[in-house]
């Protein structure tokens, strides 16, 4: 009977470790790049817009804003840099390296998987799908859906970069 339970504990708790959580309010807080992919390899790699080590998200659900704080890596320095965005029902518009959208496809208790399309000033869209974690792990339903989303837009496989292994810049 002791070993019943303890399957059925088990089991409930390996079921509901990888639930996605739709609650967008954390997503105030650290956040670490890990993985990003893009169909223009150019705008990810470094000296690129979105060549990017997120430190922090802070997020003000009254204003209707998030601001992002990140490093940007040129030359091999790293830039500390910030960027803020507007929510407009399911998505966060900037505008930065033209106008750009940000959209949560999933997140987890320590994983954040995001869907972004940018436009840039000679009007050339981009799609990126980027993977960021709380520490240096992220969960590995979450990092399936990264490769699947990145499969879903049709990005290659070989513009997937991996951020988390490279990131020397600062703390914060």
């Amino acid at each position: 009977m002791k070993v019943l339970l303890f399957n059925l504990v088990l089991g409930l708790l390996v079921a509901s470790e990888g639930e996605a959580q739709t609650d967008n309010s954390q997503l105030t807080g650290r956040w670490k790049s890990h993985y990003m992919a893009a169909d223009n390899i150019e705008k990810i790699t470094e000296g690129g817009p979105f060549h990017a080590f997120m430190r922090y998200m802070e997020e003000d659900e009254e204003k209707g804003t998030i601001v992002f704080h990140f490093y940007a890596k040129e030359d091999g320095e790293c830039t500390r840099s910030y960027t803020t965005g507007t929510k407009e029902e399911d998505a966060y518009y900037f505008d930065y390296a033209g106008h750009t959208e940000f959209r949560v496809v999933r997140l987890e208790n320590n994983s954040l998987l995001a869907d972004v399309i940018n436009v840039d000033e000679h009007d050339k869209e981009t799609q990126l799908v980027q993977l960021f974690g709380i520490g240096d792990e992220v969960g590995p339903k979450c990092k399936e859906a990264f490769y699947n989303t990145v499969r879903e837009k049709g990005i290659p496989e070989e513009n997937i970069l991996n951020f988390i292994d490279h990131d020397d810049c600062p703390e914060e």
